[in-house]
């Protein structure tokens, strides 16, 4: 009956002992086995030498590198019209035509504006006139240019010297009749009398050529004055330009001194640049200069061409003056950035811009010790587009980190050289 007995009694509950032990003992190593495997990747990633990562991180690198840097002098200055004009009427007048306006790009001997030239016309014809008139008085043709003649061939000076010759025979006779006693001094006296006539008509004759060739020279100027005055009617521009500002309009009067336009020269352009009295000595004509604009990539060159002879007393600061070419994009009054190339050859430790990390107003980079990133601050100097100038924080050959991104202090990297 040893079947059929109860599994409730003492002998059943240790026959079903056995089996539950092993079990439980069995679901408890499985739970351990679970929980190993479940721990967080980060908890299982973690190395014993403080490393975020079990695999090293790819990573570019570059050296520190010393390469001789210009010495420089960095200021700020402001660029102005190398030539700025304003041109205004010189004849009074109405305004007939203006062919530019405001923005129109000039070249030089191109017409700008008419001032009505007629009148003008009508002066040159009567000074002509007068001119003629002139000449003809003198015994010369209407039309020519050359002036000049000798007076003693004009018709009044030889009429004048044929009645003086004569008086002057009379006279010489009267002379030798007289001491021969042939003739009364009542006869000699006016034979005298008549030759000092001639003389001084011969002498009017002369200056009365005179004065025609002086009334002559007047005449021929205001012929000079009446074409100059029609040619000032039309207004050019004195150099290549671009119009800055238009002043009137067509059909408007313009007294003398009226301004028609402002035209401005753009290149080259002035830079004038303030460099403090420190470094005044480093200064000097030749030298050559980088220009930066706001909003502009491009880096202009000029050179320095002037000097002001006098350090300003307010600043203390020597104005000088540099030519700037221009590709048609730099503006007069535009702040500048300037560097004055003092100098060639100074050594200096560089690293690529990329290797540069700014945070909060700090400069920071990557270096590469023992397989490891490690975060190092610097200060840095002059930039260009290829390299960053480091004055202090490395030390040459050492090995940058190129665009960090998040990387962190300590972690395992594997550098590539760039």
């Amino acid at each position: 009956m040893r079947e059929s007995r109860s599994r409730f009694s003492p002998e059943g509950l240790r026959e079903m002992r056995t089996p539950l032990i092993v079990i439980a003992f069995s679901m408890g190593t499985l739970f351990l086995l679970g929980g190993c495997r479940g721990q967080s990747p980060a908890s299982s990633a973690q190395n014993p030498n403080g490393g975020d990562a079990v695999s090293p991180k790819r990573v570019q690198t570059a050296r520190v590198v010393a390469r001789p840097l210009e010495d420089m002098i960095t200021v700020v200055g402001t660029l102005a019209a190398y030539d700025q004009a304003m041109l205004k009427v010189k004849v009074p007048g109405r305004l007939q035509t203006i062919t530019v306006d405001f923005g129109s790009v000039v070249r030089q001997g191109q017409l700008i504006a008419q001032i009505e030239p007629r009148d003008y016309e009508l002066r040159v014809e009567q000074a002509e006139a007068a001119l003629a008139q002139a000449r003809a008085r003198l015994g010369l043709p209407p039309e020519g240019t050359e002036d000049r003649l000798d007076p003693e061939q004009t018709s009044p000076v030889r009429q004048a010297r044929a009645v003086l010759e004569e008086a002057r025979a009379h006279y010489e006779r009267s002379v030798r009749l007289l001491e021969e006693g042939i003739i009364p001094r009542s006869r000699f006296d006016t034979d005298e009398a008549a030759y000092k006539v001639a003389l001084s008509r011969y002498q009017d004759a002369l200056e009365e050529v005179r004065n025609r060739q002086a009334l002559l020279t007047q005449r021929r100027s205001e012929l000079m004055l009446a074409r100059q005055q029609l040619a000032d009617t039309a207004i050019h521009a004195p150099f290549d330009g671009i119009v800055q500002e238009r002043h009137t309009s067509v059909g408007e009067f313009l007294a003398v001194g009226s301004p028609v336009v402002t035209i401005v020269r753009m290149d080259p352009l002035r830079l004038r640049a303030e460099v403090p009295e420190r470094e005044v000595h480093r200064v000097r004509p030749g030298q050559r200069v980088r220009v930066m604009v706001e909003g502009d990539p491009t880096i202009y060159t000029g050179r320095i061409v002037r000097l002001s002879p006098t350090i300003t007393l307010q600043n203390r600061m020597l104005v000088v003056e540099a030519e700037v070419r221009n590709n048609g994009r730099l503006r007069p009054g535009a702040f500048a950035r300037v560097e004055i190339i003092a100098g060639e050859g100074r050594p200096a430790l560089v690293v690529p811009p990329p290797a540069i990390v700014s945070f909060a107003g700090l400069e920071k980079v990557f270096v590469v010790q023992g397989g490891k990133a490690v975060e190092k601050r610097v200060t840095t100097g002059r930039r260009t587009g290829e390299w960053v100038e480091i004055l202090s924080g490395l030390e040459r050959g050492e090995e940058v980190i190129l665009d960090p991104g998040n990387l962190q202090p300590g972690q395992l990297v594997r550098p590539t050289r760039k």
